[in-house]
Formats: C-alpha cells, sequence, structure tokens
C-alpha cells in the first residue's frame, strides 16, 4: 500500500509506515505544503496512495465528488499525537486491507473505525 501524509500527520507517523515496508510520503517532504485540498485528493488519486488527514473536509469532497478513490483515512481523535495515529493505522491495516485498497472513507476516532465504501451514493 501507499500513503500520503497530508499537514497533520507527524513524519513520524511517515517513518513509521516506511519501517513496516509501505511507500509513504508527506506533503512536506514535496514542497507542497500548501496545497489545496482538491490538488492533494488529485494527487493520491494519481499515485494511488491513501490518504492520511485529520482535515474533516476531505470527507465532504469525496462524498460529493462521486469518485471511487483515493481511499481517505480521517483521523478524529482526542489527541492527535503520532502515536495514537501508528496504533490506529495498525489496527487499520490489520482489520481493514481490503477496504483500503477497494476505495473508502475511513473515519477514525477514539472508540471506533468506521469506514464508508466509495463511492458515496
Amino acid at each position: 500500500m501507499r500513503f500520503l501524509a497530508d499537514m497533520g500527520i507527524s513524519m513520524t507517523t511517515v517513518t513509521w509506515l516506511r519501517s513496516q515496508g509501505y511507500d509513504a510520503v508527506h506533503l512536506s517532504e514535496q514542497k507542497l505544503t500548501r496545497l489545496n485540498d482538491e490538488l492533494i485528493l488529485e494527487k493520491a488519486k494519481a499515485e494511488d496512495r491513501i490518504l492520511l488527514t485529520c482535515d474533516l473536509d476531505f470527507g465532504f469532497l469525496l462524498s460529493v465528488s462521486k469518485e471511487s478513490a483515493p481511499s481517505t483515512v480521517i483521523f478524529r481523535l482526542e489527541f492527535q499525537t503520532p502515536l495514537n495515529h501508528i496504533h490506529k493505522l495498525k489496527q487499520l491495516i490489520n482489520d481493514s486491507m481490503v477496504s483500503l485498497q477497494k476505495g473508502s472513507i475511513v473515519s477514525v476516532d477514539d472508540k471506533r473505525i468506521r469506514i464508508r465504501s466509495l463511492p458515496i451514493k
């Protein structure tokens, strides 16, 4: 799997993904810190990457777009720390890899992980 980390995601999380053998990049590494949300989605889709973000706008943009990609993981945790992101990513990758590969919006909060298949109808 390939991942694209938005600005709210730490490089520590990206480094952990790489240590697990995943292809992961952060927008800051590519000097794209000011890229708007629509272009971030286009980039993730063009590069076949799963978007990791804390920005709720991506769920809305994907739902109105009627697109089936890119899969997007939206972290809605009380404490947005790299350790918490990594803990939830471990769980998500182990339990929901097929959903991530097919195209879905994944909302991750402290108590549960919710998955909606794309496109949203």
